[in-house]
């Protein structure tokens, strides 16, 4: 199976024979069974693919302690990405769940903002919408700021979001889930506003998912059966205007169950935090002598601010960066929190980047600077 024939070679996103098999067997109805019937909480998994310990940071866990105990108790996220700089921004949460991660941004954006959670399982839903009231009072606002939508996220437009009305995409270990991720890439790309940045955890993997366990319900529903190959989730961005995504750090998952790791044990699973940001952004890394200085103003990162895996900005050191940073670090929100040195009327050629592997887990960034 090509490149080609997983991607197509035009705008649409083409699926192979066995991928229309697969397609029909991984259905809507199975992974609604999964986590609204069979897992009755967070204990019921059988991997660490949808709870794999990513350090909150303080400030989230202490956001994280008012949230109900049955919303935390019934999540089934993968991770914690949830972005800095969100006061009065409008967040959109793909496969919202139990609400956990939308009663914490419900915090951040605060009575200004507002949050919306999209999410296709009845009894999820429920539990979420059980407890908006519980938090608008315990955060103190007049009326709430969060509401759910039940629908899927490869339709936003039927629920009726809007294009470029969105500043911030989240999503916790949903994506995985869909069978035509190329619709929900696009979706987002709609929604968010122009500078408006995707932030999501989702599980990927270090090669193709051969069909036959793509279509084990089990496997689907532990986040596996549908993982992308990292390669053909930079190919699918790239063909939807995206040439540069960034991975914020990397988790490899623990196969616990003996019955999932004798199916599919010899596949690499990971857990990534991945950034991408609505921009006229370049397919490469190219040098125009620019250098950016973090001026250490987001809340709960005095000292640095990690951009991703190798650009890691420690507060009033300038960093050499390529056009691409610069831009998201110019044209985003995240504008008034760095000063960036330097045009683009000069061109030195390609940067020189660091690390390559978007599977690599370190955060530390050479003096240098690097990009993808």
């Amino acid at each position: 199976m090509t490149a080609s024939e997983v991607l197509g070679n035009d705008t649409a996103y083409h699926f192979t024979n066995e991928q229309e098999t697969m397609s029909e067997h991984l259905t809507r109805e199975t992974i609604q069974d999964y986590y609204g019937k069979v897992l009755q909480t967070k204990h019921d998994l059988k991997t660490s693919a949808c709870c794999t310990s990513d350090a909150m940071p303080e400030h989230l866990r202490q956001i994280l302690s008012t949230v109900h105990p049955e919303v935390k108790e019934k999540f089934y996220g993968c991770g914690s990405p949830i972005p800095p700089a969100l006061e009065g921004k409008t967040v959109l949460d793909l496969g919202s769940g139990s609400g956990r991660d939308c009663f914490i941004l419900s915090k951040l954006v605060g009575p200004e903002g507002r949050v919306i959670g999209v999410d296709m399982t009845e009894e999820q839903l429920a539990v979420a919408n059980r407890h908006i009231e519980y938090h608008t009072d315990r955060f103190g606002y007049r009326e709430p700021n969060v509401q759910f939508l039940e629908g899927y996220i490869e339709d936003l437009e039927s629920l009726g979001v809007a294009s470029e009305t969105i500043d911030v995409v989240v999503s916790n270990c949903v994506i995985n889930l869909s069978p035509d991720k190329r619709r929900v890439f696009s979706e987002i790309l709609r929604v968010l506003k122009p500078g408006g940045e995707l932030y999501a955890c989702d599980v990927f993997a270090d090669r193709r998912i051969p069909p036959r366990l793509a279509q084990d319900p089990v496997l689907l529903g532990e986040c596996l059966g549908g993982a992308l190959y990292i390669e053909d989730f930079r190919r699918l961005l790239m063909q939807l205007g995206c040439p540069d995504y960034r991975v914020v750090n990397t988790t490899p998952i623990s196969l616990n169950d003996p019955e999932v790791e004798q199916k599919a044990g010899m596949i690499g699973f990971y857990s990534m935090t991945i950034r991408a940001f609505k921009l006229e952004l370049e397919d490469r890394c190219e040098d125009y002598g620019q250098a950016a200085c973090y001026l250490g103003t987001l809340a709960g990162q005095p000292h640095a601010f990690a951009l991703d895996n190798h650009h890691l900005f420690k507060t009033g050191k300038p960093m050499l960066v390529c056009s691409n940073t610069a831009a998201m670090l110019t044209q985003t929100r995240y504008a008034d929190h760095f000063k960036v040195l330097g045009d683009q009327s000069t061109h030195y050629g390609l940067f020189d980047c660091g690390p390559r592997s978007p599977l690599q887990t370190s955060t530390q960034v050479d003096s240098s600077g690097a990009c993808c």
